[in-house]
């Protein structure tokens, strides 16, 4: 007996040395290790998050003083009107090539077409390309109909194909600028399959071109039909709506430059040429093209009172896939033209200057890096580290005020910031994956995933239930596509974040620490957007 109590006395005394050495070994590494260097991240997330709210500041101002000062447009850019000439007739216009890139568009390709064929523009000046790269012979044979049956009707409409899919989107346009009837053409529009634009948008955009020689590029604003169809589109809506009402018009007020959004702009054709034309070497092709012109002298005009329609992705997986791209490409893109823009002459340096830094670095490169690290990583740790702490200005001030620039954009929405601070702040995970993706170019660098359009779909689903409201169907697909283990996996760090700063109490985090988990569950969990049925 009094063996085995020796031995259980012996056992309890070595787990406690044990435990007493493991606890000594995490003091002095947190010490030495994990405390200098999380203080240096708070460091460098405080100097980013000071970078990234000056630049919305500055571009915030700009904007302001662009609509204060009403400089439209029409008032730095001649803009007269064209019209049929007596002598010329119709040749008074110039030719006009519109360009619809589609890939298994069944839903929408309908939609940009018919816009197409309803232009307000001369039937003999104008040649709509449909670019169909259309894997599924269903839809193939859909879209070919509808063009055969448009010709039919005297439009002036091409239907082209390739045996490849080479260069993706950037491939069908730079094949399509190949055919011989191109050569006619001094200016080309591109719409993407689900973009309506109104039938006078080439009379209000063109001129532009004409009137002013050193112009390369007129881009319109998006709106969106599906806005309103949840809360996710609700949110991103007030994300464009802020890049389109600032950032684009700060960039065209300020520097005659923005990156050009791949859609609802018209190009002229010998800037495009003289750029390099259509290259497939990021996913962002449409900045890429936007860059080149820009380092060769060319100037842009950003036209927000031309609205045209598309769609916002309603689910949550073609939104990831989006974000993805659009986050991948400009990190990519910065990496492979950093170091044309230092040696091109034809600029100025403070253009240089504004490129590097202010359109790429801040905006694409570090906005989503500290983001996610600052507000889902940084602060949360911050809280099991008693050594650490976070000035009140970095962790309030800041994401307060760019909180606050973002309600310019859609001011109808501003109940809705809390959300959008939340669901910004998930995505944020995927844009700084894709951004180190980028800059290293490693993984899944050029992948381009086309983002999943619904059109009418739920249109249709609707009326014939009978119900005027929407109706939200839950996917049948297999758990594993809706479930995200990455955002799961932050969900439950932030929980234990929060539980532990509500125990003790040191900073009060868990008031944003909590819904922020929360926010990430549901996400993960796969909980948001809209949900139809697999067909």
């Amino acid at each position: 007996m009094n063996e085995a109590f020796f031995f259980f006395s012996s056992v309890c005394s070595l787990g406690s040395l044990q435990w007493e050495e493991m606890e000594m070994v995490w003091t002095s590494i947190r010490r030495k290790v994990v405390v200098p260097m999380l203080k240096v991240a708070v460091l460098l997330c405080l100097i980013m998050s000071t970078m990234l709210v000056f630049e919305k500041i500055t571009m915030g101002l700009i904007s302001l003083y662009a609509k204060v000062f009403r400089r439209r447009p029409e008032r730095r850019y001649k803009c007269e009107p064209l019209k049929e000439d007596e002598e010329l007739g119709s040749s008074a216009f110039p030719m006009v090539l519109v360009q619809i890139p589609m890939y298994n568009e069944k839903e929408v390709y309908k939609l940009s077409i018919g816009a197409a064929c309803r232009f307000s523009w001369p039937s003999d000046r104008i040649i709509i390309q449909v670019l169909d790269d259309s894997t599924d012979p269903e839809i193939k044979e859909l879209v070919m109909q509808e063009c055969e049956n448009r010709k039919n009707s005297g439009t002036n409409i091409k239907y082209e194909v390739r045996d490849n899919r080479s260069g993706y989107k950037a491939g069908a346009l730079k094949e399509g600028m190949k055919y011989d009837y191109v050569q006619a053409c001094e200016f080309v529009a591109i719409f993407d399959a689900d973009f309506q634009p109104d039938s006078d948008f080439l009379l209000r955009t063109v001129p532009f071109l004409v009137h002013n020689s050193e112009l390369a590029l007129v881009q319109a604003r998006w709106k969106f039909v599906n806005s309103n169809e949840c809360l996710m589109t609700r949110i991103q809506e007030m994300s464009m709506d802020y890049h389109f009402k600032v950032e684009q018009e700060s960039g065209s007020t300020m520097w005659s430059f923005f990156g050009f959004n791949g859609t609802a702009g018209v190009w002229r054709i010998s800037a495009l040429n003289e750029s390099g034309g259509w290259k497939d070497r990021t996913t962002v092709e449409d900045m890429d093209l936007a860059v080149r012109a820009s380092i060769e002298g060319w100037k842009f005009v950003y036209v927000g009172n031309v609205k045209v329609q598309s769609e916002l992705p309603s689910t949550y997986k073609a939104y990831r896939n989006q974000q993805y791209r659009w986050s991948c490409g400009p990190a990519n893109l910065l990496r492979k033209t950093a170091l044309e823009i230092i040696k091109t002459k034809k600029i100025s340096w403070w253009k240089k200057a504004y490129l590097i830094y202010s359109f790429f670095l801040v905006r694409r490169t570090i906005a989503h890096i500290v983001t996610f690290m600052f507000y889902c990583i940084v602060i949360p740790l911050s809280v099991l580290i008693p050594e650490v702490t976070v000035p009140a200005w970095g962790v309030v001030y800041i994401p307060t005020t760019i909180t606050i620039l973002n309600a310019v954009g859609t001011p109808s929405s501003i109940h809705l910031l809390l959300f959008w601070i939340f669901y910004e702040n998930v995505v944020s995970l995927h844009r700084m994956k894709a951004v180190i993706t980028g800059l290293l170019e490693v993984g899944r660098v050029n992948e381009w995933v086309v983002t999943d359009k619904l059109g009418d779909t739920l249109k249709t689903n609707n009326s014939s239930s009978g119900n005027n409201k929407k109706v939200i169907r839950k996917t049948k697909s297999r758990i594993s596509e809706r479930i995200y283990i990455s955002e799961l996996m932050v969900s439950v760090f932030l929980f234990i974040c929060a539980s532990y700063d509500f125990y003790y109490a040191k900073g009060h985090y868990y008031i944003y620490i909590y819904p922020q988990s929360i926010a990430f569950l549901i996400m993960g969990l796969g909980y948001v957007g809209t949900f139809v049925p697999n067909k």
